[in-house]
């Protein structure tokens, strides 16, 4: 026998039960019309909320950027227009630079800036300038000799000519001995008494006066992130005036230069005839250089190199470099080279060395370069540039008069792949120099080679122990 009752949206019977002498009553539910009615506005109730919350959490999202957007500011320099800093030298640019907080842009104006010293940028902010028109050329060297030593850790150096300095000037000190990579000191000039600069930073070396002649010259990188992320560079030319300018090499110099930073993006740029390197970045992470040009530059075009992480070039121009136009120095790896023109260059187009390692190289153009077009330097066994792999790539006309290969490969490097490349010397018989297509050294380990298109060379288009 069942009595029944009623809860909402549930309909249970009582049944009696008699166990032994004992009654019992079981509860047993059932679904009614109420509780199907209960269930269906409660999944709905569940469905809309959830909707309303992600739809919340999405206002919230946009709320959060078109907050950052409201408060970015754009802060100008221009040479003489109405703008927040006026003038048309580094220091200029320096106190517009100093006005910005994360998320800001610094919008330079069309104009040639006497770089005094290197325009330092921090994290987080865009420098803009106007395309092909905003210009930061490196000033005219000067130099004096130190009178007495500049020891590590020294920030007074006392000079033979005080008057060719002045405050806020960038300058490097070095000797005959230490002149070179990382032994140079790039500091700025605090401040001046009689014949005493007051440098910071610190002296990185010691620099031995009478022995060794050391001296100081406004020498430096000139436009620089230095422990920066977030940086975007963008639509600017930077000219070294190599022409009035003494060397400094990649490690301390560069037109452009990027040191320990990550996530920096250079577009739409141009590092032009610097006594150096034109673009140079190492220990970094994730360096992005778009649709970019180095040229005409003393040593390389593009320097990666000490540590760099999965670099991204694309759509780049390296051309006229005395040196090497892409030069991949140690420990860059897991990086992509799909550059449009590498060319012209005195040494190589590309070099690849000491630990770098996981590279692809796709789609290049490397034309008309001195010895070699792709070049892998030889290193011991551990330290060789592994596993790059190329594909894609036109490699032409590249060589001198004494020699000339397409690929050059050294010992001791390995897992290197060459899939689907051009490489031949297009000009007529009489003005070939890539003698070699491919060329494999002894003690150069096998390549894996696949679908490439070899011609024209003088020699043969694959060369390796064993054959003629």
């Amino acid at each position: 026998m069942a009595n029944r009752f009623w809860l909402p949206g549930l309909e249970v019977r009582v049944f009696r039960a008699r166990i032994g002498s004992t009654a019992a009553e079981i509860c047993r539910p059932t679904m009614g019309h109420w509780h199907r009615l209960f269930f269906r506005h409660t999944v709905w109730a569940i469905l809309v909320g959830a909707l309303f919350f992600s739809r919340a959490a999405g206002a919230d999202r946009v709320t959060a950027q078109d907050k950052e957007a409201a408060t970015r500011r754009f802060v100008s320099v221009a040479q003489s227009a109405a703008a927040e800093v006026t003038g048309s030298d580094s220091a200029a640019l320096q106190r517009a630079m100093d006005l910005l907080r994360p998320g800001d842009v610094l919008v330079i104006g069309p104009c040639t800036y006497r770089m005094d010293n290197s325009l330092f940028v921090p994290s987080g902010v865009t420098v803009r300038g106007t395309k092909g028109l905003t210009v930061l050329r490196k000033s005219a060297d000067v130099e004096s000799a130190l009178i007495e030593d500049g020891d590590y850790g020294e920030t007074r150096l006392i000079v033979a000519e005080p008057g060719k300095f002045r405050v806020g000037m960038g300058v490097a000190v070095a000797d005959d001995l230490l002149r070179s990579d990382l032994d140079v000191s790039v500091t700025t000039v605090a401040s001046i008494e009689g014949n005493t600069l007051h440098v910071s930073p610190m002296l990185l070396r010691d620099y031995n006066a009478e022995r060794h002649h050391a001296w100081i010259r406004n020498s430096f990188p000139v436009l620089c992130a230095i422990n920066a992320e977030k940086v975007l560079l963008e639509d600017l030319i930077v000219d070294g005036n190599k022409a009035e300018n003494a060397f400094l090499d990649g490690c301390r110099g560069g037109a452009i230069y990027l040191y320990p930073s990550k996530w920096v993006t250079i577009r739409n740029c141009v590092a032009r005839g610097y006594n150096g390197d034109g673009i140079l970045f190492q220990i970094t992470e994730a360096i992005q250089v778009l649709n970019s040009e180095a040229s005409g530059n003393t040593s390389h075009g593009l320097h990666p190199g000490a540590g760099s992480l999965r670099p991204l070039v694309r759509d780049c121009t390296f051309a006229h470099n005395v040196r090497v136009g892409l030069f991949l120095c140690c420990r860059v790896r897991d990086g992509v080279f799909e550059s449009k023109a590498i060319e012209e260059n005195g040494e190589r187009g590309i070099s690849i060395g000491h630990k770098d390692t996981d590279n692809r190289f796709v789609e290049n153009s490397v034309t008309r370069n001195g010895v070699a077009g792709v070049f892998f330097r030889q290193e011991t066994f551990k330290n060789s540039g592994h596993r790059n792999i190329s594909r894609a790539n036109t490699v032409t006309d590249n060589g001198t008069a004494e020699k000339g290969y397409g690929f050059y490969i050294a010992p001791y490097v390995e897992g290197i792949e060459l899939h689907a490349n051009r490489i031949a010397d297009t000009r007529p018989a009489s003005a070939r120099t890539q003698r070699y297509g491919i060329y494999r050294t002894a003690g150069a380990n096998a390549v894996q080679l696949t679908g490439n298109q070899m011609s024209g060379h003088v020699a043969d288009g694959y060369a390796a122990p064993g054959r003629p």
